[in-house]
């Protein structure tokens, strides 16, 4: 495609018998028409190196394909798909552990708020990978999530331990998940996308981690009983209560 500047918009007026003159910008070609020695148009192709690659599209016709979409590989795309459903699959389990802790006859409701809102996060997750799909160009394709185990109780650990410990599995899964779909995005030369996974997610998934780690070595140490009550008052409350 060529952009032609008229002539009216010259230094001076165009002279008769022009001489082009061609200078390459770049990968861009810019000819300059002159005429004894004074400037009469221009014409600037910043597209020439298109002309022989004919496979190359910038702007998809039809209607169905993004006109974002620039070398997003179908691996990267299917990667992200997948890893969106991990995300709800974890956010599914993490809402059942809060509607246990929630019951009466348990009454933890400490460890149901912090299930709560660990749903809520991973929930998060899923949605922020579906906006960054999107703005790739292209597609969320949602898929099965699993029915979550509905019951926590376990005779020797307890349920806030057993609970918690599930949470720690779920987080370092999760962790994996993530690792697979950076190694993918490397794979397939998206260094965008390597770098939206470790800013996005994989700092505050160490985090998250640690933290879930230091409430299963609290729990066990308190055992099933009464300290089990006093640390669901501190994660109800946010700091430390008196017994």
């Amino acid at each position: 495609m060529l952009l032609k500047i008229s002539p009216s918009l010259s230094i001076l007026s165009p002279q008769r018998n022009p001489c082009p003159y061609t200078e390459r910008i770049g990968r861009s070609r810019v000819t300059t028409v002159k005429a004894k020695g004074s400037i009469t148009g221009v014409v600037f192709s910043p597209f020439e190196e298109l002309k022989h690659k004919p496979e190359v599209s910038l702007v998809p016709i039809e209607a169905e394909k993004s006109l974002a979409r620039y070398k997003y590989q179908d691996k990267c795309e299917a990667a992200v798909n997948e890893q969106i459903n991990v995300e709800y699959n974890v956010s599914y389990v993490y809402h059942a552990m809060y509607a246990y802790f929630d019951r009466d006859n348990v009454a933890l409701p400490g460890l149901a708020k912090f299930f709560k809102e660990s749903s809520e996060e991973e929930r998060e997750h899923a949605e922020k990978l579906m906006k960054y799909q999107n703005k790739k160009g292209g597609r969320v394709k949602l898929q099965s999530i699993l029915m979550p185990v509905i019951e926590f109780d376990h005779a020797d650990k307890g349920d806030a331990l057993y609970a918690m410990e599930l949470a720690l599995s779920l987080e370092k899964l999760t962790n994996e998940k993530l690792l697979n779909l950076h190694k993918v995005a490397e794979q397939n030369k998206d260094p965008e996308m390597t770098s939206y996974i470790e800013s996005e997610f994989l700092s505050e998934q160490v985090e998250s981690i640690k933290k879930i780690s230091e409430y299963v070595s609290q729990l066990r140490r308190v055992g099933k009983g009464h300290g089990v009550w006093h640390f669901d008052q501190v994660l109800l409350h946010g700091e430390p209560v008196n017994a």
